[in-house]
């Protein structure tokens, strides 16, 4: 029986952005994975919990944490627009939620610049995945969006995300003190161009960028 409601895509275009590297599938989280999120942020995520690459939601309690970062996704999804918006991509292999890759922008139209941020769980380290989904990101911003500078930063001593911003073509843009909750720390700037990008091995695919979701995110 054919529904006579619309997609939910339809009415909140992000919902349908997919994009799938070799063993990855990156999509928006949706209400139904919430479940699966919530138990993946009760395990770990770093090697050394004390260290101060760890990040500030991280360090609260497990429940708080849970709490506050459902609060965080749902409040995400209200402040998408032209003007500012960011849409945290779930990243699974093999039919298991791992981590999230997030992508932001402020007045994209004129900037055409976007930031990300990204996690995995700790026993998905180690398998080229934080590379990949990087890239994969870096293909929808500067081949679907229209993209013309990504930035990205990472605490001095996170030898494994510094990695990961050289393996795809990152040059040192700078250093600042970071800005999120927590210790403050001396953080390294990363700035790539579509000239600069190092492609994944793997083809991208991308589905879902409409028209629709082009003028919400002011692409």
């Amino acid at each position: 029986m054919t529904s006579p409601f619309p997609e939910l895509a339809t009415l909140f275009p992000p919902f349908g952005l997919v994009l799938r590297a070799g063993p990855l599938t990156l999509r928006l989280l949706a209400d139904a994975d919430l479940t699966e999120y919530a138990a993946l942020l009760r395990r770990p995520i770093f090697e050394d919990p004390q260290s101060p690459a760890v990040f500030g939601w991280y360090r609260a309690e497990p429940e708080v944490r849970v709490r506050e970062a459902l609060r965080f996704q749902w409040r995400l999804r209200s402040e998408v627009s032209p003007e500012r918006w960011a849409l945290p991509l779930g990243i699974w292999t093999e039919g298991r939620l791992i981590g999230c890759q997030d992508v932001a922008a402020e007045r994209f139209a004129d900037r055409r610049t976007v930031t990300s941020g990204s996690w995995l769980t700790l026993d998905a380290h180690g398998r080229g995945f934080g590379t990949l989904m990087r890239q994969a990101m870096l293909v929808l911003a500067f081949d679907q969006l229209g993209a013309e500078r990504a930035e990205s930063a990472a605490e001095t001593g996170n030898h494994a995300s510094v990695a990961v911003s050289r393996a795809c073509g990152y040059v040192d843009n700078g250093v600042q003190m970071s800005t999120e909750p927590g210790p403050a720390v001396l953080q390294q700037r990363f700035l790539v161009t579509p000239q600069q990008f190092r492609r994944p091995t793997v083809p991208v695919e991308v589905e879902g960028v409409t028209d629709e979701l082009r003028a919400l995110l002011g692409a």
